[in-house]
């Protein structure tokens, strides 16, 4: 559920729900957002669930389970995923090492069954697990002047980098904070600000009119930007599926130890590519979620998102198609026409910074 619904309404907000959760889809024109993004900052209320972990054991714990090596140092964070035992896609999440504790984000609806999952297989080590999501803000802070945005509104610390590290501080000289530096979804400059529920409405005002003014950011919006960014997505794109299609090398490390899935992920790897890959299209028209993908005729893929790009203006898709596959040239069957659309590389629009998400495949 939303914690600043007040502030929302004010500014004119529609809601959706996602996850479970309640959040902003949009203020009214969420393509005007849109270039405010890509030209200024934005603001948007995240709907994340938050996993804590603590105990001496929890770096291990935690690392023996997830695909990415887990950061033992206290301010650095790492992207990963959580495999079933056929390497698909379970979850995805952002792990960060917050001292006595690692603080887990996950998509909403996988906060609850994760806990319930590790709880159940924690045996002779020493951690506790618990759902802390009602117990935090979190706020993205996307856009080219994202930076300078933060500079303005944080005390008693610099914006942080590199990419997943964070530091402490406090907004107002009251209200404390922790400052992530984000991985760049939507392709801009971004930081998560982390605060406690109670402070939320608080947080969340002074984001948008301190120092530098910010326009309050919907999901729909979210959506335009991360696919223009090139930014493959959990419910459209990685749930289910085995992260060697998607190419996301950067939430895996080989060298690491045993994690669940990794022999199916190790098998794939190995063999040097993997049977589909995801792509870029830009279409004729908008397709929806789930539409065909034709090359000379032929079904060989399918449609996972389309969104009208502010940018380019057009629809824009990503697809699942042969990896093998050299076409330029494809057609999705919409209301069973064959719509044209042509391959396009990742990302469809150049920000400032590169989504540490877009897809990377062996070659």
């Amino acid at each position: 559920m939303t914690l600043v619904a007040d502030i929302h309404e004010a500014h004119g907000a529609t809601f959706e729900s996602r996850g479970g959760v309640t959040v902003v889809s949009h203020y009214g024109r969420p393509e005007r957002t849109h270039r405010a993004v890509r030209n200024g900052v934005g603001v948007i209320e995240h709907g994340y669930g938050v996993v804590v972990v603590e105990g001496d054991d929890r770096i291990e714990y935690v690392d023996n389970i997830v695909t990415n090596t887990v950061p033992t140092e206290d301010g650095q964070g790492t992207y990963a995923l959580l495999l079933d035992p056929d390497g698909r896609i379970e979850t995805e999440m952002y792990i960060y090492n917050a001292g006595e504790r690692l603080l887990i984000f996950t998509p909403p609806d996988r906060a609850e069954p994760l806990v319930e999952e590790w709880r159940s297989k924690t045996f002779l080590q020493r951690v506790r697990i618990r759902d802390a999501s009602d117990e935090f803000g979190v706020f993205g802070v996307h856009g080219k002047h994202a930076t300078e945005k933060v500079a303005s509104v944080l005390a008693n610390a610099g914006a942080p980098e590199p990419e997943l590290s964070f530091v402490r501080g406090n907004i107002g000289g009251e209200y404390g904070v922790t400052v992530i530096a984000s991985d760049n979804p939507t392709g801009e400059e971004g930081y998560d600000i982390i605060c406690r529920a109670k402070d939320a409405e608080d947080v969340f005002e002074a984001l948008l009119i301190y120092g530098n003014p910010a326009v309050p950011v919907g999901y729909q919006t979210w959506e335009s930007l991360t696919a223009e960014a090139g930014t493959p997505l959990f419910e459209t794109e990685l749930r289910g599926q085995i992260p060697n299609v998607l190419g996301l090398r950067n939430a895996l490390d080989f060298d690491k130890g045993c994690f669940v899935g990794q022999e199916v992920v190790s098998k794939v790897e190995n063999r040097g590519k993997p049977s589909r890959r995801l792509v870029g299209l830009q279409v004729d028209e908008l397709p929806e979620g789930g539409d065909k993908v034709l090359a000379d005729g032929d079904v060989v893929g399918e449609i996972t998102r389309a969104v009208e790009s502010p940018v380019l203006d057009s629809a824009i898709a990503f697809a699942f198609v042969p990896y093998d596959s050299d076409a330029d040239e494809f057609a999705v069957e919409i209301d069973g026409r064959e719509v044209p659309a042509t391959r396009e590389s990742l990302p469809f629009v150049e920000g400032n910074a590169r989504s540490a998400r877009i897809p990377t495949y062996p070659e």
